[in-house]
């Protein structure tokens, strides 16, 4: 049985704990009003861009871009964003969790990976995985050069035919709670989706439709990979916040039990004692 000094060196050491864990959710609580706001500006330029893209595609008839042609899937670029940082709950397992089972689904092709955070990069480096290029440390001051570098690196790739399809896994931030794991295809963009489904819009376009679509057609790739980028460093941001949150409640509750233990200690010392004297002096 630990003695009662054990027992006070426990609960302060759980009060330092509980005192971290607060400090870390006023911090991801913080940062993710401000990685929320942008998520939401973000959105929709987004979406906006891709109806201006499926206007161009409704007009032009022979729509052609090295971005759009389609080849048999046999090389695959999976781009997978992960944290930098632990301790928000099952954030990077998710995501680790369903890179290894579209590895799994995808086996027959051979498959490379773009690795995007630290937690990601060091997990499947540990199993020699085919890593083809690796961005880390970027979520602390994120901005559109790093989405423009990734999504440089991938046209890139796809434009010189050395893989046939790319797509990406992220956390998409539905709220401070909850997080869904999303997995995209960026290469190659399809037609159906480009078109538009609304009433067309009379667009007046100062240079030729094909020349905006082929300038277009590369920014829209970029969009789509900082959007990725956004929902996951606010998903980051949630889920640390709803974890810490946890482990706070957790350090209470481990306060109190501990508590309750030294007092029962305490009052059988106690209780002891007083039957040691009575029989004392019963003698």
């Amino acid at each position: 049985m630990p003695s009662l000094l054990d027992i006070r060196r426990r609960i302060r050491s759980v009060k330092n704990t509980q005192q971290l864990t607060k400090a870390m959710k006023t911090v991801s609580a913080a940062k993710l009003r401000r990685a929320q706001e942008r998520v939401f500006s973000a959105r929709p330029y987004a979406e906006q861009l891709k109806r201006v893209l499926g206007n161009l595609t409704a007009r032009l008839e022979d729509v052609s871009h090295p971005l759009l042609e389609i080849r048999p899937e046999e090389r695959i670029l999976f781009l997978v964003i992960t944290a930098d940082r632990g301790l928000c709950g099952a954030f990077n397992a998710n995501i680790i969790r369903t890179a290894q089972a579209f590895i799994r689904e995808h086996q027959t092709q051979t498959t490379h990976l773009m690795m995007v955070g630290r937690k990601g990069r060091d997990f499947f480096r540990r199993r020699a995985a085919p890593i083809r290029s690796e961005f880390v440390n970027i979520f602390s001051r994120l901005d559109y050069g790093h989405a423009k570098d990734i999504s440089e690196a991938i046209i890139q790739a796809y434009t010189n035919a050395e893989v046939d399809a790319v797509y990406m896994v992220y956390n998409e931030f539905k709220s401070v709670i909850q997080q869904r794991v999303v997995v995209e295809k960026v290469l190659p963009l399809s037609r159906a989706d480009l078109k538009e489904t609304e009433p067309r819009l009379d667009y007046i376009f100062e240079q030729s439709p094909q020349e905006i679509f082929n300038r277009l057609l590369p920014r829209y790739v970029e969009v789509q990979v900082y959007r990725a980028l956004l929902e996951s460093a606010a998903s980051e941001h949630g889920a640390r916040m709803a974890s810490m949150d946890t482990a706070t409640r957790n350090a209470g509750e481990m306060i109190d039990m501990l508590t309750l233990n030294m007092n029962r200690i305490r009052q059988a010392a106690i209780t002891r004692e007083i039957i040691e004297v009575v029989s004392g002096a019963g003698v």
